[in-house]
């Protein structure tokens, strides 16, 4: 089997060296005729979609795009042209272009780009088309496209070479756009509210806002290794500090840890803080946005989720006002309404009958939390704030009044995941250095001592929150994997 793998990969690598030996031939009677395909310029006079979008027979159009589909008649020829937009029906015909530019247009292969200049009209089948006066060549593809042009399947092709994956598969492209459209309402909702986009560091000293392994470099002029950030949390809170009262980044994180379904090793994060606000402000402020988002960029708020084959799988309905309850009334609904009153080993013997997977070296709150993880948050389908987790969990929040054992904060979790959490920020800095402190484990070298510093300068109360952009974008546009809604995922090298 393996001399046959081998074989058949021998013969399509052939294959293929042929077709490109083939198509630099036809690159060379192109130049042999006086055409260089890539000297050449043509400025489109509209877009695809545009051109079908305003339709009027006879409307002189002129469109570029990469040839997609390619059928020849004799006499005539019909190509797809598709853009950006989308595509467009071009029809080429010997006795309007002349014999010398129909031979130059028979040169012109699947993938290549093309200028067409001509005028509108409708099939007999009713499709919108151009009927070609003029045309040039803009590039010329020297590689075949993939055996399945229309809707490339293989996986690790798509992952590897993802700009073929937008030329073959349109609904991934608009995908990616439509991702570029949640980013940019985001940005316009919180910029309308007075919140003041900033850039902080991606190289820093001491790794901090999160509990997670960082990525570590070492800076030669300065003779000193630096990590790659694993939360943006720490330097916006400087930033109130210093007097910014509404303040947000949208940036990269990277943490060296696993691959799934749901993780990358650098994925986009967006973090906000607002001075004088707390947990609840930063709920009103996702629940506000994400469904500004939503009716912006998608039209609605119930978003259906479908599987492979198109079939609806489950519906999330994002309409306000969004559930909110306790973590330990949501642990009790679903583990048990005795879980916090039975004794510490009965609760880990229950939590691996429930399928959730504890470590001997775990503490008791880690036990709760996996449960919550493992069992109940992949069942939280409609946006659901689980509010008040342990105050072990979540070092840089504020204590609640009403039972000190929590901390006021949420996770919003939707689709089965969490999108959002956020807290009451702990602005006290003797408490907060005590709890760095115990979460460093004694050791210094991993405490931030500039960041204790600024918030022994005056810190405003305040609220904060993270939102992950590709969760959000897997929940809004129905992926499955968050490499799908990422351009260049992390792959092990070839």
């Amino acid at each position: 089997m393996v001399r046959l793998g081998a074989s058949l990969t021998k013969m399509a690598s052939e294959d293929t060296n042929s077709l490109i030996e083939q198509r630099k031939a036809k690159l060379a009677a192109l130049r042999a005729k006086g055409v260089d395909p890539f000297r050449n310029k043509f400025k489109p006079s509209e877009s695809c979609q545009h051109a079908r979008d305003n339709y009027a027979e006879g409307r002189e159009v002129a469109v570029a795009g990469r040839i997609t589909a390619h059928r020849d008649m004799g006499k005539s020829m019909f190509i797809d042209v598709r853009d950006q937009s989308g595509r467009l029906q071009v029809y080429a015909q010997k006795n309007v272009l002349g014999d010398e530019q129909f031979d130059l247009f028979r040169h012109l292969d699947l993938g290549d780009f093309v200028g067409a200049k001509g005028t509108l009209f409708t099939t007999k089948t009713g499709e919108i088309s151009v009927r070609l006066t003029t045309f040039i060549v803009l590039a010329k593809a020297l590689r075949p496209p993939p055996e399945k042009w229309h809707g490339l399947a293989d996986t690790e092709i798509r992952y590897r070479q993802r700009y073929l994956d937008l030329v073959a598969n349109p609904e991934v492209k608009d995908v990616f756009l439509k991702r570029t459209q949640i980013i940019r309402e985001i940005r316009n909702y919180l910029n309308e509210r007075g919140y003041v986009e900033v850039e902080t560091p991606m190289m820093q000293a001491i790794p901090g806002g999160a509990a997670a392994k960082p990525f570590k470099t070492h800076h030669n002029a300065l003779g000193c290794d630096f990590f790659m950030r694993i939360a943006l949390e720490l330097y916006l809170k400087r930033l109130l500090v210093g007097g910014i009262d509404k303040v947000y980044e949208i940036g990269r994180n990277f943490r060296n840890e696993g691959l799934s379904r749901k993780h990358n090793p650098e994925f986009t994060m967006l973090e906000a803080y607002e001075a004088y606000g707390d947990y609840e402000t930063m709920m009103e402020l996702v629940q506000g946005m994400v469904c500004h988002v939503a009716q912006k960029v998608l039209g609605k708020l119930t978003l259906e989720q479908k599987d492979a084959e198109g079939k609806v799988t489950k519906t999330i309905d994002l309409t306000p006002p969004w559930r909110r309850i306790k973590y330990k009334d949501i642990v009790r609904e679903r583990a048990g309404a005795d879980w916090f009153d039975v004794s510490a080993d009965e609760r880990k013997e229950r939590a691996v009958k429930l399928g959730a997977e504890i470590g001997k070296e775990y503490e008791d709150f880690e036990v709760t939390q996996a449960v919550f993880e493992k069992v109940i948050e992949p069942t939280l389908l409609n946006p659901t704030f689980v509010t008040h987790a342990p105050k072990q969990l979540i070092p840089l929040a504020k204590l609640s009044p009403e039972d000190p054992s929590t901390v006021e904060v949420f996770e919003c979790c939707i689709n089965g995941q969490e999108i959002a959490p956020a807290y009451t920020e702990q602005n006290d800095p003797i408490e907060q250095r005590e709890r760095l402190e115990h979460q460093a484990g004694g050791e210094q070298q991993k405490l931030d001592e500039d960041f204790l510093v600024a918030l022994e300068h005056g810190m405003p109360p305040a609220g904060g929150m993270g939102m992950g952009i590709d969760r959000l974008c897997m929940m809004l546009l129905g992926q499955e994997s968050i490499r799908d809604v990422i351009l260049f995922p992390q792959l092990k090298p070839k």
